[in-house]
């Protein structure tokens, strides 16, 4: 069987890759859903060709730490500080009316936007599994959009939920829905339950966690002597840990993510994300936007939230006298970041993340036509510092287009727009608040 052939020609080529390295002007050919070759110049007959001219061409962003079945309920919380009251409004109020349908909705608008935005790849962190109904809502809708994912199912804060779920329902789902080529794989979010995370690894999949605090960071000692801490732990957040759990998460090669804007958002620990603490520690930690509830959810703005916070930290210790102040970040750090290692992250290293022959085509064409990018004088500073969705021309995901001439392919926008709103009117008639007021 010949396999489909889509050459892309003429780009700015940010691979990723440091054996390759960057090109200011290359092609790419992709065969099936695998890059086949990356070079300054590919001439072959019979493959789609994809006019690259001004624009830029890079691995697909990698959201590692995104809770997708809130996707409906974005911006109702936009002044939001602490933490718990957010868990009141959405955990312990409107979480407990959620149908399977409602995740999946969630969850669809969640991944589209995410394609739009340029984000291939998404750890999905489900901390609202009620059922295995609705476990199956959440994976059938990343399975429809096409975006690739680690989801992680998770129990819920509050209410009523089927408790046979775990473990039995891990189990089945592994059995009924994963294979190990798919574009989805199965995970676990789980707080510190070690009980959980044995049964993680009896199944052999990643555990999501979301870490902050020096009550869990004290607790790592003693996690790290019984052989509980492994490089199929993923970390969220770390924020406001101790320089010995810092100094366990490392020698452990447990994986990080952190996130620019939600710890501030939310008031955890001292606000402040815990990016230079992880790479202090030789860690590469990837990018999460965490949730919608606030903010939109889009790596851009991540990025560029990560640059300002890490310089301005930076040199207000250099300002204050102190001599082991951190360089400041570059551009590249961040985008590798938000491509490259949050495919590691995410257990998807092997695959994707990086522009090299044989791994999938998880890609996106930034165009600098247009009039907030060019000219377009340096490709790095053009995506991390100006780029934005709208400048998101071509979307890739396993070879797959999903996205042309900056039309998303596929998705039925205005059923997804007529469902995500007659949710939303379900959830907070169910929770009868009385501030249902969209303004």
């Amino acid at each position: 069987m010949i396999q489909q052939r889509v050459l892309i020609k003429g780009a700015t080529i940010l691979t990723m890759d440091s054996a390759i390295g960057n090109l200011s002007h290359g092609d790419v050919l992709i065969e099936g859903a695998r890059i086949k070759a990356v070079e300054p110049l590919i001439d072959i007959e019979d493959a789609q060709v994809i006019d690259a001219t001004g624009m830029i061409l890079l691995p697909g962003f990698v959201d590692a730490h995104r809770h997708a079945w809130q996707g409906s309920l974005r911006r109702l919380l936009p002044d939001v500080s602490d933490l718990m009251s957010y868990v009141e409004r959405i955990h312990f109020g409107l979480a407990l009316h959620y149908r399977p349908e409602d995740i999946y909705t969630g969850n669809l608008l969640t991944a589209w936007s995410a394609i739009d935005h340029g984000i291939t790849t998404i750890i999905d962190a489900s901390h609202n599994t009620r059922s295995y109904a609705h476990a199956n809502a959440a994976i059938d809708a990343l399975e429809a959009a096409g975006i690739r994912a680690l989801y992680a199912p998770a129990f819920p804060l509050g209410g009523e939920w089927e408790r046979s779920f775990w473990t039995k329902g891990l189990e089945l789902l592994q059995a009924e829905r994963f294979g190990s080529d798919g574009l989805v794989r199965l995970g676990i979010f789980s707080h510190m339950s070690t009980d959980h995370w044995d049964v993680a690894r009896s199944l052999r999949i990643p555990i999501v966690t979301e870490f902050l605090g020096r009550e869990l960071a004290d607790s790592l000692r003693y996690l790290a002597a019984a052989g509980k801490l492994g490089p199929d732990n993923i970390f969220n957040h770390c924020t406001g840990l101790t320089e010995e759990a810092w100094r366990i998460i490392s020698d452990k090669g447990v994986k990080v993510t952190v996130d620019p804007r939600s710890d501030a958002q939310y008031g955890l620990e001292e606000g402040v994300f815990a990016y230079q603490h992880a790479v202090d520690h030789g860690i590469r930690p990837g990018l999460g936007t965490d949730l919608e509830t606030a903010y939109g959810g889009d790596m851009f703005t991540e990025m560029r939230v990560a640059f300002s916070l890490q310089r301005a930290f930076a040199q207000q210790r250099r300002f204050q006298g102190d001599t082991a102040a951190p360089a400041p970040v570059t551009s590249e750090a961040l985008l590798r970041a938000a491509t490259v290692h949050g495919a590691e992250i995410a257990g998807f290293g092997p695959v994707s993340g990086s522009i090299t022959p044989g791994k999938s085509a998880d890609l996106i064409l930034i165009n600098t036509d247009a009039v907030n990018l060019f000219p377009s004088n340096n490709a790095l500073g053009t995506v991390v510092h100006a780029a934005d969705r709208s400048n998101v021309d071509t979307v890739i995901i396993a070879g797959k287009i999903l996205k042309s001439k900056g039309e998303l392919i596929g998705a039925d926008l205005n059923k997804l727009k007529q469902e995500a709103a007659q949710s939303v009117a379900y959830l907070l008639e169910k929770e009868k608040h009385p501030t249902g007021d969209p303004v």
